[in-house]
C-alpha cells in the first residue's frame, strides 16, 4: 500500500515547526508499505501538492492536524479554512480514504471529522494509523481498533502507545527546509505529563504516565540532525524536567555522543536538584523557555500548578547563574485571577533579571481539561458548544481588557515584554535574521 502523510500546519508564528510526529507515524508503519511524508509550508501553490498526489497516486492519505488556532485571544487566528482548502484538493486529485491524526484532531475527533468530512481518523498518538493500514490491506473490519473513529462510531480515547516510540528519518527536502528558515530541528525525550494543570491537554493527548525514550536514541538522533546540518535543537516534550533523573540522562548521553549544537527546551520552574541547569548548560542547553503562568500563589494554586512563586524564583535563579538564556511564558486571566493577583505577578516579574516575558492574556477552553468542567459549572459555555471556535475562560473579578491594559503600562518601552508570540512584526524581524543565517528561536535578543 502507497501512504501519503501530509503536515498541514503553516504557522511560522514566532517560527516554523518541525512536524516531528509524522516521523514517529511514518517509523511505525510496516516497512512493506511505501510511505511519503511532504510538509505543506515547502509549497508555494496548490499545482505543488497536486503534482505529488498524481504522481504518488496513494493508496491512503494521512492529513496531521497540530493545532486548530493559535490560542492567542488579542491576536487569534483560525486554521480549519485552511484543512478544509487542503482536504478540497486532495479530493480532486485521488479517490484515496483521507485519515486525520495529530494533537489538534485528538482534542477534537468527531467534530473535525464531521466538519472535513474525512474518512478515518486516530485518537491519540499516530502510530495507530499502521494498525488501520494493516486491516484496510487485509480487509479486515475496523471494529474494536483502538483510537480508530470513522462514520459514527463513537469517541473512544485509547490508552497510551504500547509499543517502543520509535521515528524514521526525514525526508532531506522537508530537513533542508527548516534548516534554512532558522536551523531549528525538534527531539522528543518522552511522552506524557503527570501534572493536572486545569487548562492543559497534554495528559488527555500523551497520558499521564511518562514513557522515556532510551537517552543514547536520543543522543543518536541528535547526532544524526547536527550531521544534517541542524543548528539548533528544541526538546518538544510537554515538560523537559518532569522527570529530572531522565532529562540529566538525556544531557550526560549529549555529553558523551558529543553533540556540539545548543539546544533548548520548556520546563516547569519546579525544585531542582543541586547542579541540574550547570550539567545541562555543559551539555549545550542554552535556552530554558518556563512554563510560569503567573507569579501569585493563589493563581498558581488556582490552575494546580505544581509550583510556587519562591520556587519560581529560585528556577529562574539557577537558570540564570548557569548562563542559560531564560524566558517566561505568563498565563493572564484564568480562575482566581484579580487586579491584585495580576499586580502581584507583574511586581514579581521586576525581581527576575536577564529574562523574556511573554504574556498571553486569556486561556482557552478545551474539551477534556478542568477548566472546561468549571466554566460548564460557571455557566460560561454549555454542553452544546463545541469549541471548534474559540472561547476563553473570563475571570469573574478582572476583565481581559483590565489585564492587558495593565501590561501595557507597565510594560511601555520594555523590549523584553512580548505580548502573545509578538504577531507579524516578530516574524518579519525573525525571516530576516534567519535570511542573514541566524538560527534558534532568537528571543535571546530581547533579554534584558
Amino acid at each position: 500500500m502507497k501512504v501519503l502523510l501530509i503536515s498541514a500546519n503553516t504557522v511560522r508564528v514566532p517560527y516554523p515547526v518541525y512536524p516531528l510526529g509524522l516521523d514517529y507515524v511514518a517509523g511505525a508503519i510496516a516497512k512493506r508499505h511505501i510511505v511519503k511524508t511532504i510538509d505543506i509550508n515547502l509549497f508555494k501553490e496548490a499545482e505543488e501538492l497536486k503534482k505529488i498526489i498524481h504522481d504518488f497516486a496513494p493508496d491512503l492519505i494521512g492529513l496531521s492536524l497540530r493545532n486548530v488556532d493559535n490560542v492567542e485571544a488579542a491576536h487569534l487566528l483560525s486554521f480549519l479554512k485552511k484543512y478544509q482548502d487542503v482536504i478540497n484538493t486532495v479530493r480532486g486529485f485521488s479517490p484515496a480514504p483521507i485519515v486525520l491524526g495529530g494533537s489538534g484532531f485528538t482534542i477534537f475527533p468527531r467534530k473535525l471529522m464531521d466538519f472535513l468530512k474525512a474518512d478515518y481518523g486516530i485518537i491519540g498518538e499516530g502510530e495507530r494509523l499502521s494498525a488501520l493500514i494493516d486491516a484496510l490491506e487485509s480487509g479486515k473490519p475496523l471494529i474494536n481498533l483502538p483510537g480508530v473513529i470513522s462514520g459514527d462510531s463513537p469517541e473512544i480515547f485509547p490508552p497510551p502507545w504500547k509499543a517502543p516510540i520509535k521515528k524514521k528519518r526525514a525526508s532531506e527536502e522537508i530537513m533542508q527546509f527548516y534548516i534554512a528558515h532558522g536551523g531549528m530541528m525538534n527531539l522528543q525525550t518522552k511522552r506524557g505529563c503527570p501534572y493536572r494543570c486545569i487548562y492543559c491537554t497534554y495528559p488527555h493527548i500523551e497520558g499521564r504516565k511518562l514513557r522515556m525514550i532510551p537517552p543514547d536514541q536520543v543522543a543518536d538522533q541528535a547526532k544524526a540532525l547536527e550531521s544534517a546540518g541542524a543548528k539548533y535543537l528544541f526538546v518538544t516534550d510537554s515538560l523537559f524536567n518532569s522527570s529530572y533523573t531522565q532529562s540529566l540522562e538525556v544531557a550526560e548521553a549529549f555529553l558523551r555522543k558529543g553533540i556540539s549544537i545548543p539546544w533548548g527546551a520548556y520546563l516547569a520552574p519546579t525544585t531542582a536538584p543541586q547542579g541540574y541547569y550547570q550539567r545541562l548548560r555543559e551539555a549545550g542547553m542554552t535556552h530554558v523557555e518556563f512554563g510560569t503562568e503567573s507569579l501569585s500563589d493563589s493563581v498558581l494554586a488556582a490552575y494546580q500548578k505544581p509550583f510556587q512563586v519562591t520556587q519560581a524564583m529560585k528556577s529562574h535563579a539557577r537558570a540564570v547563574e548557569a548562563g542559560l538564556n531564560v524566558a517566561h511564558f505568563l498565563l493572564l486571566g484564568g480562575p482566581g485571577e484579580t487586579r491584585e493577583t495580576v499586580e502581584e505577578t507583574l511586581r514579581n516579574i521586576e525581581k527576575l533579571a536577564k529574562s523574556v516575558f511573554f504574556f498571553f492574556c486569556g486561556v482557552r477552553i478545551y474539551p477534556q481539561t478542568q477548566l472546561y468542567d468549571l466554566a460548564l459549572e460557571e455557566g460560561q459555555i454549555t454542553e452544546s458548544d463545541g469549541l471548534l471556535e474559540p472561547v476563553f475562560y473570563r475571570s469573574r473579578y478582572i476583565s481581559s481588557q483590565e489585564i492587558n491594559d495593565l501590561v501595557k503600562e507597565k510594560g511601555k518601552g520594555r523590549e523584553n515584554w512580548v505580548i502573545g508570540s509578538g504577531g507579524n512584526r516578530v516574524s518579519r524581524m525573525l525571516a530576516r535574521l534567519y535570511k542573514q543565517g541566524a538560527a534558534g528561536p532568537l528571543w535571546e535578543l530581547k533579554i534584558r
